[in-house]
């Protein structure tokens, strides 16, 4: 199955299914001499596991990480880091049923065309149990870009129609409810709102934003590798996101050219400096961090899995009405936060390992020498 690698010179292959025996990540490109052990991974896991509240799967899964290489005396040692998480709490019956039809809103009947077959307890590989993969690389990347000075705030922007008021935005909020909202008063409401869908089988998409702050400018590329269609494929390669936006974004498309351009201004604080009076663009021009915040937004849809009735097809062709059974999530997003901050930590450090050699001065302060070779 190809597919399955994402990164450059930081590179991560996901592998295992939702109702398999394990599930993981191998990461290659790590530099050595990374201080690392499952307890920084293990806290990136702990805020995508399931049953954390009533608005997760029921399903009982402590992701508990291994190493189970690359790591020696509590420092990466430069060859592949791989991690594994084994699967307790398979239902696979729960699915059988499932065999026979096509649900709405699944890759049921895509994989089915691609492969000729599929595994249907969970979705397989198109489960969204696979990002516990992701999740994983994207904590030892966060530590790598901590200890750079770069660090990731990711939280709940939305949900169905409501939405965070910004000037009511307190970080501290976001781990005080299980929706991830920097907002008390909104976290309130959408929970009410959840509350209603789930009473009625139904499911709610929403919002998920990034802020990523300490980005050097100048990282990225200005033809087809650009930060923000770099960071784009990433988020998008999540299940279930069906848009994505930096900075403006959409609003972007309705502005003026004199609304959206950002002044350039040298700081007060720190004379020399240019810096910009606003942050319209998201912090990427041409293709590059300009070193202002990165701002992205992923927009996921739906939980597609629901009680109620919905019409489909099943193998035979013929046309059935359906129920879905099984755990599952009334609202994605709350655990997909620390999933769109893992696969932006992932894509930043791999521009910046990427942007170590596209200068001569970045390369002499690696490799020049004191003295002159005599065959100079």
């Amino acid at each position: 199955m190809a597919g399955s690698v994402y990164g450059t010179n930081f590179r991560i292959t996901t592998w295992g299914e939702s109702h398999g025996k394990a599930l993981g990540v191998v990461i290659d490109g790590c530099p050595a001499g990374l201080t690392l052990n499952e307890a920084d991974i293990q806290s990136f896991l702990d805020r995508r596991k399931p049953g954390q509240s009533k608005y997760t799967t029921a399903r009982a899964e402590g992701d508990e990480v291994e190493i189970l290489s690359g790591v020696f005396e509590g420092k990466t040692t430069g060859t592949p880091i791989s991690l594994i998480i084994y699967n307790r709490d398979q239902h696979s019956r729960d699915y059988s049923e499932i065999a026979s039809y096509y649900r709405p809103g699944h890759a049921d009947y895509t994989f089915d065309e691609k492969y000729g077959f599929r595994d249907y307890r969970g979705g397989g590989r198109s489960s969204g149990r696979e990002t516990a993969g992701r999740v994983a690389a994207g904590a030892v990347a966060a530590k790598a870009l901590k200890e750079l000075g770069i660090g990731l705030l990711s939280y709940t922007r939305s949900i169905g129609n409501i939405s965070i008021d910004d000037s009511s935005f307190n970080a501290s909020d976001i781990n005080e409810n299980p929706l991830y909202m920097p907002d008390r008063e909104a976290a309130k409401r959408a929970a009410s709102y959840l509350d209603e869908l789930r009473a009625a089988g139904d499911s709610a998409g929403g919002v998920v934003e990034c802020i990523i702050k300490g980005m050097p400018a100048g990282i990225g590329e200005t033809v087809f590798d650009k930060l923000d269609a770099e960071l784009g494929k990433a988020v998008m390669s999540i299940g279930a996101v069906k848009a994505f936006e930096i900075g403006d974004g959409i609003r972007a498309s309705e502005s003026r050219g004199s609304e959206n351009n950002d002044p350039f201004i040298v700081s007060s604080g720190n004379p020399g400096q240019i810096i910009k009076r606003t942050n319209h663009s998201g912090g990427v021009l041409g293709g590059m961090s300009d070193g202002s915040d990165i701002i992205l937004r992923a927009h996921f849809k739906p939980t597609p899995s629901i009680s109620m009735s919905q019409d489909t097809v099943n193998k035979s062709g013929e046309e059935i009405s359906v129920n879905i059974k099984g755990r599952h999530d009334p609202v994605i997003v709350p655990r997909a936060v620390v999933v769109v901050e893992s696969m932006a930590a992932v894509t930043l450090l791999d521009l910046l390992i990427r942007n170590m050699g596209v200068r001569m001065d970045h390369l002499k302060k690696i490799y020049a020498q004191n003295f002159i070779p005599d065959c100079l």
